[in-house]
């Protein structure tokens, strides 16, 4: 396992100390990704004509308000007070980046030197850019500019949801340290994620001329790439997302594959977990006491395949809801297929063990069912008129 970038880097005969961790990294690679390939499918809607190009009334020409100088400053100051820190404590915060990031700790100085230099370079772009008399003009927006701004709400919805579901699904978990449960970068539900970054991507598209119909469309093979590329980040750092203990020996079938693909003790895994690795010296040094079923490896391939379907099909499905209906059904029925190995907790539902995650999977394809129903509907009854 490699909890950090650096551990990997040092496989390699590079050592350098990196304050990114694996799971992150490849976060940041699956939040890549879709902006890539959202923003590809955008603009091949557009060249369709299916989408169109917003106009937005913006006033050039006027001086920068208080509030401005206000907003810029503290954003200046918070950079200055945690980059200087960071700069002049490295080792603590490449060892430990999140509780760095989520403290109090800074350098006040610093944040008051970036703050003030900021603020100065604000006013003089509004000086530059200053007019006699303030012009209202308006700019072209193309479906495909939308990208950044919808990655962004993607980044922080699913963050936000993920946290909030997690703490759901665990609420011993969060009882026992409330502040870390909700402000550590581990303990992430994805479902919780994606269904708050769609509320608020759906919300934006409305008020931007986007119809969520067809925003949806062009994110579903882009969710489904960047969930395989995530789950990359889980099975190489060894983040908890393993499956239950696997004392089976491996098939024939898979006798040419590597054994971890089949049963894995998640050595050196992040978290910590598991018993002492008899020898190691380090931060890393506990793996699990019985070999489990590497669920993220697995996902990870099914995400691939699933994707290459949708990508494969998207340009042959013309109805607008049907493409995203599909993956509904196909993210639900390979996520309630895999917690039948996962570790999860269970809830009692007439008797019957189901985890949160089966409960949305379930949910999920009878939304995605209905969505073939009704956007064939709405199809055949346009064909009539």
């Amino acid at each position: 396992m490699y909890p950090t970038l650096s551990e990997f880097l040092k496989t390699l005969g590079i050592n350098i100390q990196l304050p990114i961790q694996m799971f992150g990294f490849f976060v940041a690679i699956a939040f890549a990704v879709a902006a890539y390939l959202v923003s590809l499918e955008l603009k091949r809607k557009q060249a369709l004509g299916i989408l169109k190009p917003s106009f937005k009334k913006i006033i050039v020409g006027a001086p920068a308000t208080i509030t401005d100088y206000v907003t810029t400053a503290i954003i200046g100051f918070f950079i200055g007070f945690k980059l200087i820190y960071m700069a002049l404590n490295y080792s603590e915060f490449s060892n430990d980046p999140q509780s760095t990031l989520l403290s109090f700790k800074g350098n006040l100085l610093g944040g008051i030197v970036v703050a003030a230099i900021m603020t100065y370079l604000r006013f003089r772009e509004s000086k530059a850019q200053l007019l006699p008399k303030p012009e209202e003009r308006k700019i072209e927006l193309k479906p495909a500019d939308h990208v950044g701004n919808i990655i962004l709400l993607g980044v922080v919805g699913g963050f936000l949801g993920a946290k909030i579901f997690h703490n759901l699904e665990n609420p011993a978990e969060f009882v026992a340290d409330p502040i870390g449960a909700l402000f550590s970068f581990s303990g992430l539900t994805f479902y919780g994620g994606l269904i708050v970054a769609a509320f608020l991507i759906i919300r934006y598209g409305r008020k931007n001329g986007l119809p969520a119909i067809h925003i949806t469309d062009a994110c579903a093979p882009a969710l489904m790439l960047s969930y395989g590329v995530g789950r990359i980040g889980c099975q190489t750092s060894g983040d908890g997302d393993w499956g239950i203990v696997n004392l089976a020996p491996k098939p024939n079938w898979m006798s040419f594959l590597p054994d971890w693909m089949w049963s894995f003790k998640f050595p050196h895994n992040v978290n910590n977990e598991g018993v002492p690795i008899p020898g190691c010296i380090g931060r890393w040094c506990h793996e699990l006491p019985q070999p489990v079923f590497p669920t993220s490896f697995y996902e990870t391939c099914m995400a691939i395949v699933l994707f290459a379907i949708l990508w494969s099909i998207r340009k042959k499905i013309t109805t607008p809801g049907l493409l995203f209906s599909i993956y509904l059904i196909m993210n639900g029925a390979e996520r309630f297929l895999i917690e039948s190995i996962r570790v999860n907790s269970l809830y009692n539902i007439f008797g019957i063990g189901i985890t949160q995650a089966q409960i949305i999977s379930t949910i999920l394809m009878i939304l995605g069912i209905f969505g073939i129903w009704y956007t064939k509907k709405l199809a055949l009854s346009h064909e009539k008129r």
